[in-house]
């Protein structure tokens, strides 16, 4: 469980909420949502007040988020800081509203926050599929070569954050990750299904992809119900 954090050179820290980046393959995550389906509001205020008392101890200023790791008894302990925007900063801008990207910009310029504690609402569910030219059949084994056909879903609570296109070539030189799909719905079982319609209708051929992968996991009723952990993939074999 991850907490998003802004901290600008004024001393002012708020967090936006938490992502569960529990489902992972090779220690990289996969799937992304926000808020996490296992914390209530007495533990996310806890988690989020211990986050912003680490940034504030070093004095930090930028885009942030502060990791944790979660036992079965929700019990929480700390991981590791990224000092930095994170691939998965979108499912969190869609349940706050806040655009992180443009704040971190303003802080960098040297203008404050203008976002107290209280301001911060979550409305709704978010996840992120992160689509990788990989085979899941093979280990999650890069995959490259030229896209042949591409078609990405779009419509109401969809975005799509990539630069993969028909014909475009990719070489083994770089991360696998060709686009990150990120939907968002005012419940939980919505925005399942609204990720469900979209994985079905993306189409990337030519090269192996975890879409079909993806599809599996959101069809999943372990997953559906939250039940899952950082060993998911490995738990689950049968979704290959």
């Amino acid at each position: 469980i991850e907490i998003q954090i802004l901290a600008d050179k004024h001393g002012n820290v708020v967090y936006l909420g938490e992502r569960d980046c529990s489902i992972q393959r090779r220690h990289q995550k996969l799937v992304e949502i926000a808020p996490s389906l296992i914390l209530d509001d007495a533990k996310r205020k806890q988690m989020g007040e211990a986050a912003v008392k680490i940034a504030k101890s070093v004095n930090y200023s930028n885009a942030g988020t502060i990791e944790f790791l979660v036992d079965k008894n929700n019990d929480f302990y700390f991981i590791e800081m990224n000092t930095r925007i994170q691939v998965e900063h979108t499912v969190t801008e869609a349940i706050t509203g806040i655009d992180i990207v443009r704040k971190q910009i303003e802080v960098a310029a040297g203008l404050p926050l203008g976002i107290r504690q209280e301001d911060v609402q979550i409305r709704g569910y978010a996840i992120e599929c992160r689509i990788n030219a990989e085979d899941p059949k093979k280990g999650f084994l890069p995959n490259t070569g030229k896209i042949t056909s591409y078609y990405s879903p779009g419509g109401i609570g969809v975005r799509i954050d990539g630069a993969a296109y028909k014909d475009y070539v990719i070489p083994g030189y770089f991360d696998s990750m060709l686009a990150k799909l990120i939907v968002s719905g005012m419940t939980w079982e919505e925005t399942v299904a609204r990720m469900r319609r979209c994985l079905s209708e993306y189409i990337v051929r030519g090269v192996k992809t975890t879409i079909p992968y993806q599809l599996e996991i959101m069809k999943n009723e372990k997953f559906i119900k939250g039940d899952f952990s950082t060993s998911f993939i490995e738990d689950n074999p049968e979704l290959m």
